[in-house]
């Protein structure tokens, strides 16, 4: 018997990142644009939209290697709600709405966003209401356990020009001590305005799903496996970590060559010294699946292989070709999982180098695996719509992935017979073709990247693994989407209709 079987019904999503969305101050943000996205999805019958990490990001941008497990990225606070709660002026975000629409500029938002955000916390401070004043004061409360260290690792981050708290002085690294090392008026005022901005983050992302839901549309998020070296999570808890007394990583994580990357791609982040986690009960675990869930409807864990074994690389490495695969927890961590949430919705990553072993732990969890078209035309045969079952969610490609169209264009002549073969196709729209296949399809749950259903190219892309700048910087324009709206918009409806989606 499968501990979390939960898709039972058939439905279609769109993968699309809330930095990529339209808005007139450089980034996409949790405002009114995030809502005409979700009344276009409603408009078409989509239920579901998938998002990557909404985590505060640091060197590389990367949601994926965030400073908290926890914490929010404060960069998507709307600036333009703050002014209609005249916690700041037009004037205020003029230079911010100086910055490209068509993509995301970070050393710009790094710059010119921390004074606007820091100005808007100083106006609540001076001039919030009573209400609005206890409704921080309970958020702190609430959240206190992971909300002070956090605001206090990136406080002292500011102290210390940026630098990984691994390059903190001594009297700093270790947590309980940074308590009685820095205590002075300015850093509480900055540790305060942290809590603030996360307070702000939450209170606008859980409006914006409460609003989803009013539209028929669920929120599926997303959270790595691992946590970054440089998180308040390992500085605040490093004995939940393979380290040594030196704070020093014994191991870290990664994977082996593969598909991306012929070095194999070396993250970097801590491994989690297991036996102390199940010494817990895996409390820290609890917490954070407990915190998504407040944030999210339906959760994919990334890297869902690791938990049945992971890959250690010497701490020292630098690349990831030399590795040791060391058991993880395995069913025991989900049935710890199942006994909090019972009705918890997962989705397992188990893409990758896959084993008899994965695929056991997989079933046993009952979470929907995924399969990616893209591998499928490429020879990867169990991840083509044939061999879909209906406990699984499919994709043409993910954020890792290049766009639909990026995708065919590389591709030699065999496979692009193969395709054409395949689909019944000419091959002119390969985005469309996937999409119009996913619906089809047995899997249960079917998502596409926006990309593809606005038959972009790898200009669009998103992500490219192992590159490790000028990634997660695309963004579409509100013209874009209503001119999807207006072209495809019914016949996507229809697509819902025929395949009971």
């Amino acid at each position: 018997m499968s501990l979390f079987p939960w898709l039972k019904t058939r439905a279609a999503g769109v993968l699309l990142h809330p930095t990529s969305l339209p808005g007139p101050t450089g980034i996409g943000t949790f405002g009114s644009y995030a809502r005409d996205f979700i009344l276009f999805l409603s408009n078409c019958g989509i239920k579901y939209w998938q998002v990557c990490p909404l985590g505060p990001t640091g060197y590389g941008d990367s949601p994926y290697q965030c400073f908290s497990a926890f914490a929010g990225n404060p960069y998507l606070i709307d600036l333009e709600s703050l002014v209609e709660e005249k916690l700041l002026q037009e004037p205020d975000l003029g230079e911010l709405r100086k910055l490209a629409p068509e993509m995301v500029d970070y050393g710009a938002q790094w710059i010119l966003r921390w004074p606007v955000l820091l100005k808007a916390y100083q106006n609540f401070i001076d001039s919030a209401s009573n209400a609005a004043r206890k409704e921080f004061s309970a958020f702190k409360k609430i959240n206190n356990t992971w909300l002070q260290p956090f605001a206090r690792f990136v406080a002292l981050k500011g102290r210390f020009q940026g630098k990984s708290w691994l390059e903190w002085p001594s009297d700093c690294r270790f947590y309980a001590k940074s308590k009685k090392a820095v205590h002075d008026k300015e850093f509480e005022i900055e540790t305060d305005a942290q809590a603030w901005y996360q307070f702000a983050f939450f209170r606008q992302w859980l409006r914006l799903k409460q609003f989803a839901h009013q539209h028929q549309v669920q929120i599926i998020g997303d959270i790595p496996i691992f946590v970054s070296m440089d998180s308040a999570d390992v500085w605040t808890n490093p004995g939940l970590f393979q380290m040594n007394r030196k704070l020093e990583p014994t191991g870290v994580a990664g994977v082996p060559p593969d598909y991306f990357a012929e070095d194999g791609q070396l993250w970097g982040n801590p491994l989690y010294a297991w036996e102390k986690h199940q010494d817990t009960g895996y409390a820290w675990w609890l917490a954070r699946l407990r915190s998504s869930f407040e944030l999210y409807d339906v959760l994919r864990i990334d890297h869902f292989r690791g938990f049945e074994a992971y890959c250690c690389i010497p701490a020292t490495a630098i690349n990831a070709r030399h590795f040791e695969w060391i058991k993880g927890p395995g069913l025991e961590l989900f049935v710890a999982i199942q006994k909090s949430f019972p009705e918890a919705k997962l989705i397992a990553e188990d893409l990758g180098v896959i084993t008899d072993p994965v695929r056991t732990l997989v079933a046993e969890v009952g979470a929907p695996g995924m399969k990616v078209m893209q591998f499928g035309f490429e020879g990867a045969t169990e991840y083509l719509p044939h061999s879909a079952i209906p406990n699984s969610v499919l994709y043409p490609g993910t954020h890792d992935n290049d766009t639909a169209i990026g995708w065919f264009s590389k591709q030699p002549e065999g496979i692009h017979d193969f395709f054409r073969r395949y689909l019944r196709v000419p091959g002119h729209t390969p985005g469309w073709d996937m999409i119009r296949a996913g619906y089809a399809s047995a899997c249960n749950l079917f998502i596409a990247p926006l990309q593809d259903f606005m038959s972009l190219g790898s200009e669009a892309r998103l992500n490219t693994p192992g590159q490790a700048a000028g990634n997660w910087h695309w963004r579409f324009t509100s013209e874009q989407l209503e001119r999807l709206h207006n072209e495809a918009g019914s016949h996507l409806k229809e697509l819902a209709e025929l395949y009971q989606r």
